[in-house]
């Protein structure tokens, strides 16, 4: 099984621990893993970055699997990835991936193909909550 987890979660927060044991196996010599977090600031934000508020379609969940089939199609990796949904503070996790391969360029190779699929085909989108109470949201993917 090359997909071991994908999901979108709005009620409880993501365990890269959780997503590390799922791909866990014998044959793997690498485990690759991307976290993406909510930072204090963004480049268009006027204030500090309070919080992200995500949103998704209904199409998501099974959308993220195919991304992270098509990422690792033709390889020995197997995949976890999560995508956070709801309201997430600065240090939260919103975006979870492990990929563990027999090889690190491989699981290098796939995380990162999985993350740039997320950012541009995942229909995720965000709202930016600055501390001035601003608001802005940016576009499809996390």
């Amino acid at each position: 099984m090359t997909v071991r987890l994908a999901r979108i979660i709005a009620d409880q927060p993501l365990s890269l621990d959780e997503h590390i044991t799922a791909v866990d196996s014998a044959t793997a010599g690498a485990v690759a893993t991307f976290v993406g977090r909510v930072r204090d600031h963004d480049p268009d934000a006027t204030d500090a970055v309070v919080a992200l508020e995500y949103t998704s379609h209904p199409d998501a969940e099974p959308t993220l699997h195919r991304i992270a089939e098509a990422a690792a199609a033709g390889t020995d990796a197997v995949v976890a990835v999560s995508h956070h949904t709801g309201r997430l503070g600065v240090g939260d996790a919103a975006v979870v991936i492990a990929v563990a391969s027999a090889h690190r360029d491989e699981a290098f190779t796939v995380c990162r193909e999985v993350i740039e699929a997320i950012k541009r085909e995942l229909p995720v989108w965000k709202r930016q909550v600055e501390a001035d109470g601003t608001t802005a949201w940016k576009g499809i993917g996390g």
